[in-house]
């Protein structure tokens, strides 16, 4: 068999389990919130998911790819000796690949395109030494580590905040929700139209200004579409009884206080024993005075009904991030196997490279394979280990993430789609405290992140002297 033939298959399925990793681990971005809230379950999330990455992949799936992401190192010194790119490229793929599958197994969300980026740092850098690493470009990179969780954190925050205030604080909910969702709808549509035409769907050369028209039209129409839904859907009137001074939150927080005086009245003696148990008693009063007055049970199925609707609207964001995702990030496993392919067939190394349809559709392919089988592990994570969500707060989150990485992208900002997305459920969390975020698995993520690029580095160059041992001798 001739060498060509084998490195095109050794390309093709090093490709393969790059994309399947992608899958396994990158997917969660955009489903995890939502099988995290209960709006999706697992088996449908992978069906959605598979659904809107593969199509975003194929048709939309960037056709030209750079060979050298992000200009990280100085392509002139593989043009006498392509076989070297070659070789290395394959070693930053399998490099990347391996860490992504152990991140996964633990449970960690990193970022693809970092892990990509540090491998063919590691092997560019053994090859033409520490001159030939852009470290301009390094360094932006490292400071998209701080921007991206901290700005989509604080936006997430303040998406929940507004919630809670116009709907989730009413005094009516249901009401509320149904006259503030055509607004939300109208909003999200506009914004992940405009991403797509600005970011995602590069094809259409769109300009701006005309990414902006387009978007309008489709959010006006998204939001009139919704209202005649809304009106046209029976709502149960539960709140028949007259409006209450209080709402539902102050009843929970003094059952909490009632938990927190029976610890104190059980470890204390004498006078503070006597004391604590006097307040005991009328603050248990209390609280039965304002469960009757301000209908708790009634109210707090409203926020179940409230919950419902916006079950549909995470949905619909999970469904636009699944597809922005597939048409951006296949190009991670692709991109570097058309440089190889396109090597090999020519003999010379190329600044870009035609990505053929098939090669769209075989990168797609691993994406939904890695979700289906090991998906479940970082959806798990970012879903329901870092903090409880509802739909509402996977909605804040998922919204709040999809914006950043927007305005980010439009300021010329180095941003992590996964990076933003654990930072919108932090700041999620945040809004109700920080007893309400998991600081361990916290911990983890941010070790996980700090050590990718230099994992995937050494990885890569332990995986190209191997190759190059093997091919070259």
């Amino acid at each position: 068999m001739e060498i060509d033939v084998i490195l095109k298959i050794l390309v093709l399925v090093i490709g393969f389990y790059m994309a399947w990793n992608i899958g396994a681990n990158d997917v969660s971005n955009a489903m995890g919130t939502s099988v995290g809230s209960g709006a999706l379950t697992l088996k449908k999330a992978v069906l959605i998911a598979a659904i809107f990455e593969f199509s975003g992949a194929f048709f939309v799936g960037s056709n030209v790819s750079e060979t050298m992401q992000r200009g990280l190192i100085d392509t002139d010194m593989f043009l006498t000796e392509p076989i070297i790119l070659i070789l290395g490229m394959c070693a930053a793929l399998f490099g990347t690949s391996i860490w992504l599958q152990i991140a996964s197994y633990f449970g960690w969300p990193v970022s693809t395109t970092h892990a990509m980026v540090g491998a063919i740092l590691g092997f560019g850098g053994v090859i033409g030494g520490v001159d030939a690493i852009q470290w301009a470009e390094t360094g932006s990179i490292a400071l998209s580590w701080i921007i991206s969780p901290l700005s989509a954190a604080i936006l997430s925050y303040l998406i929940f905040g507004i919630l809670q205030r116009n709907i989730l604080y009413a005094m009516n909910p249901v009401e509320a929700t149904k006259k503030f969702l055509p607004l939300l709808v109208f909003i999200v549509f506009a914004t992940f139209t405009l991403s797509l035409l600005s970011n995602g769907l590069e094809n259409l050369q769109t300009t701006f200004s005309e990414a902006l028209g387009i978007a309008f039209a489709v959010g006006i129409s998204a939001s009139a579409i919704s209202y005649l839904f809304v009106r046209r859907v029976s709502l149960p009137d539960i709140n028949h009884k007259p409006p209450s001074r209080y709402l539902p939150q102050t009843v929970v927080s003094l059952e909490k206080a009632i938990k927190h005086l029976q610890r104190v009245h059980v470890v204390s003696f004498d006078e503070t024993h006597e004391k604590v148990g006097s307040l005991l008693t009328e603050v248990k009063a209390l609280s039965k005075q304002m469960r009757k007055e301000t209908s708790f049970i009634e109210r707090t199925s409203e926020y179940h009904v409230v919950e419902k609707m916006f079950v549909y609207l995470q949905i619909i964001t999970a469904c636009f991030v699944a597809f922005a995702h597939g048409s951006n990030d296949v190009a991670n496993a692709i991109g570097p196997v058309a440089a190889v392919l396109d090597i090999i067939k020519n003999g010379i190394v190329s600044d870009v490279t035609n990505v053929p349809s098939w090669l769209l559709a075989f990168g797609g392919l691993g994406i939904v394979v890695g979700l289906a089988t090991w998906g479940w592990r970082v959806i798990e994570t970012l879903g329901k280990k870092i903090t409880e969500l509802t739909p509402t707060r996977g909605f804040c989150a998922e919204f709040g993430a999809a914006t950043t990485i927007l305005i980010a992208s439009k300021l010329g900002l180095p941003i992590s789609t996964t990076h933003c997305l654990v930072g919108a459920v932090i700041g999620v969390g945040l809004a109700r405290g920080m007893r309400a975020l998991n600081l361990s698995i916290l911990r983890d993520i941010a070790l996980s992140w700090v050590i990718t690029i230099p994992a995937s580095a050494a990885m890569s160059i332990l995986i190209f002297y191997t190759l190059k041992a093997i091919f070259i001798g």
